[in-house]
């Protein structure tokens, strides 16, 4: 009889492969990995909002110097402006993320205490690190037509530098969004290519047009 004896701590296998323990299993791997699914879509969800900060900062900027540098030869007024238009740009970027977050961030706390759950408070959206972000992000973009600008003096060599480092970032930065948005990459790039073309071909022609007409003082 003593023979016949088992440990109490030994485990049947086949109790290791009843159903509830494989389901149990299957729930847990199950959780895990709509956790990690969801850490990532919220990390692409910030990246995408990066690129796109980073975009309109490229844009805005480099078309405001085109504009200036259609009836401002010199390179101190192109550089001028970009600055102007980089710090404005990103402190509007930074206010309206801001303001913008700490809303909902206002309204998911208040749901959360109506309904006493307080334990995903460390979750809530933080206003300041979307603030500094968005504002990096544009004057990330915003750089780059303020460096390709900065070390040409030629004026005609200058609008092309100009033009060639943002058609560039453009392509990078329309390929990078629609990576992330999982959009169809080559007509997301090249939509993004043809809008800032135009964007700053209308600032350049519309600000030749007025100097033109005298309706603006150089």
């Amino acid at each position: 009889m003593a023979n016949n004896v088992q440990p109490c701590h030994d485990l049947d296998p086949r109790e290791a492969k009843s159903p509830s323990k494989m389901l149990n299993l299957d729930v847990e791997a199950q959780l895990r990995e709509e956790e990690k699914g969801f850490d990532y879509a919220k990390r692409a969800q910030w990246l995408r909002a990066a690129v796109l900060g980073a975009n309109d900062g490229l844009l805005s900027t480099a078309s405001l110097m085109m504009g200036v540098g259609a009836v401002r030869k010199d390179v101190k007024s192109m550089i001028l402006t970009g600055v102007a238009g980089l710090v404005a740009g990103a402190c509007s970027m930074a206010i309206g993320e801001f303001v913008s977050v700490y809303s909902q961030y206002d309204i998911e706390l208040a749901q959360m205490k109506r309904e006493g759950n307080m334990d995903q408070k460390d979750k809530l959206p933080n206003p300041y690190y979307a603030a500094f972000a968005s504002a990096l992000a544009f004057a990330v973009g915003a750089g780059v037509p303020l460096l390709g600008a900065a070390f040409v003096n030629s004026y005609k060599a200058r609008l092309g530098v100009v033009a060639a480092v943002v058609t560039l970032a453009l392509i990078v930065f329309g390929d990078l969004g629609a990576f992330l948005g999982k959009a169809p990459r080559v007509k997301s790039t090249f939509r993004v290519l043809i809008g800032g073309w135009m964007a700053m071909a209308i600032t350049f022609a519309l600000t030749k047009l007025v100097d033109h007409l005298g309706l603006g003082v150089v």
